[in-house]
């Protein structure tokens, strides 16, 4: 083959590959601008309710047009439905991910309890999705309440297993119920919510940990307690240190 005949094939190369880089470019900016209206979605639902969300007035708050904000969504109901599953996502980086640095048993449910109650005490002047989805949807059967459902399932599942490698470990006693450990243990998260948000009662955090400590006084065993108090005097620093390897062995 001679030179000249093969010479053509890189200009025609470059040529290709430049709408290949506009489309790139292009996707990376539609994601961006998805998740920029997802975000102040997020923050809109969590003072007004995922039934206060609207194409309109998401619109108003991005100072986009309401033909923008509708077509990243399509539907009040998909944008909802998103709203949910970024709030599901930042939950779990925010709880379980942290709380799962810690050892399994006792420290890591202790954790995971913390933590839950650590999102409770800040999401008390803006409001808890989970919780005010179950009011807003307990009785409206349809894609969002699947979607909330799904999700609040899911994190109970996180806690009861928690429980289930707890009793593993010999952290609690064999004859722990997993089903009424973890009702206890959302109980006083809603109470902790209902307390603090509704009645501004100042002790409701205070009360929330002394009903954690009730729980484990009535199932831990000595050598669950001894791994508790260990990983109380752990500095947190050497429980980061295990993060990734924390979420291996999850």
């Amino acid at each position: 083959m001679s030179t000249s005949s093969a010479t053509p094939a890189k200009p025609a190369a470059k040529s290709a590959a430049a709408p290949l880089r506009r489309s790139a470019r292009s996707l990376q900016k539609g994601a961006q601008t998805r998740a920029a209206i997802l975000d102040a979605a997020l923050g809109l639902a969590s003072h007004m309710g995922l039934e206060g969300l609207s194409i309109g007035a998401l619109a108003d708050v991005t100072k986009m047009s309401k033909s923008g904000v509708f077509a990243h969504f399509g539907s009040r109901e998909e944008l909802q439905i998103a709203v949910v599953r970024e709030y599901h996502a930042k939950f779990e980086e925010e709880v379980f991910y942290t709380a799962i640095r810690q050892p399994r048993g006792l420290p890591r449910l202790r954790a995971l309890f913390e933590r839950w109650v650590h999102r409770t005490s800040v999401e008390v002047d803006s409001g808890c999705i989970y919780i005010s989805g179950a009011v807003e949807f307990d009785d409206r059967p349809g894609p969002v309440r699947d979607a909330l459902v799904g999700m609040v399932r899911d994190w109970h599942a996180a806690i009861r297993k928690a429980i289930l490698l707890a009793q593993e470990v010999g952290h609690l006693v064999p004859e722990a119920d997993p089903d009424q450990v973890l009702f206890e243990m959302h109980g006083l998260i809603l109470s902790l919510h209902h307390d603090a948000r509704f009645l501004r009662s100042p002790g409701a955090l205070a009360r929330a940990r002394t009903g954690l400590e009730r729980i484990l006084d009535s199932f831990a065993t000595p050598a669950g307690r001894k791994a508790d108090a260990q990983a109380r005097l752990t500095p947190p620093s050497s429980a980061q240190a295990g993060a990734t390897a924390g979420r291996k062995r999850a």
